[in-house]
């Protein structure tokens, strides 16, 4: 492996198609304001550098990035990437990581508005993320203790597990397949609606309007917080551990609830069982 340690580059393509090289203690920042720095590259590992320049990491194979930090002005920073390991890094550029796929983060920091769109498979640990539209048309996430503020995050996703995470996100999961939710806090608007196959397991649901128009809805025994109107056109089944504003016009399954403040069943069609216990 080569090493280059304590040096700045700022020219366009600064190790372009570079393969086994390690780089440590570097800066990519300068006047030359040069773009696509590790284009094209192949076992590539980047320690305690700093990169404040557009789009370093595109169509790369085997990338590991340690201890670093990537500026508001490092945009677009992984695309079209593979076989990618960050860890204790920070990612502040928008769309920072897109068409990427075999992702693992450990201990990261994202600021990124438009993260991971159209990714396959990534663990992510131990994280916490800023982000709007995050991880849209992306599939096999696998997230452990992540925190996430924003909007409109993990919609269209498929084949996804998400445990022991705290989401503050309106519109979540909307349109998603096949997705397991547990031990989670998930708090915003309008959660998961026309999802399906969708699970929460030992989670708490905080917000108006959550789980609307879904198909294969479940819910194990789980605490709906400031709930109102809830399961509207839904398939669901579903077991909860406290009381609950309102449920409106389900269409079939059965929900169990200590109490509810008001059920609505104003169409016909509307067939879902509520049952006090």
């Amino acid at each position: 492996m080569k090493i280059i340690q304590n040096q700045t580059f700022d020219e366009e393509r600064a190790l372009y198609a570079a393969q086994d090289l390690v780089v440590k203690e570097c800066k990519f920042d300068g006047p030359a304001d040069g773009e696509s720095a590790f284009k094209e590259g192949k076992n590539i590992t980047v320690e305690q550098s700093f990169l404040n320049l557009r789009y370093p990491f595109w169509h790369d194979q085997g990338l590991k990035i340690v201890s670093s930090e990537m500026t508001e002005l490092c945009r677009a920073a992984l695309w079209y990437s593979h076989d990618i390991e960050i860890r204790d890094t920070k990612l502040h550029g928008i769309k920072a990581l897109r068409e990427c796929s075999h992702v693992k983060m450990y201990d990261c920091d994202l600021i990124s508005p438009e993260f991971g769109w159209s990714v396959h498979e990534i663990e992510m640990h131990n994280c916490t993320a800023q982000s709007e539209y995050f991880m849209l048309r992306s599939d096999n996430l696998h997230f452990y203790d992540v925190e996430l503020k924003g909007k409109y995050s993990f919609q269209y996703i498929e084949d996804s597990v998400f445990e022991n995470c705290v989401f503050d996100t309106k519109d979540a999961f909307w349109h998603a397949k096949n997705i397991v939710v547990r031990n989670s806090v998930v708090k915003g608007e309008y959660l998961a609606w026309y999802s399906e196959n969708i699970t929460f397991e030992n989670c708490k649901i905080i917000g108006t309007q959550p789980l609307c128009y879904c198909k294969g809805l479940r819910l194990i025994d789980c605490e709906m917080v400031d709930t109102d109107l809830s399961f509207e056109r839904s398939e669901v089944e579903a077991t909860l551990t406290a009381p609950i504003i309102s449920i409106k016009n389900p269409l079939c399954g059965h929900i169990y609830v200590p109490a509810v403040g008001e059920v609505i069943m104003d169409m016909e069609e509307a067939k879902g069982e509520v049952i006090c216990r």
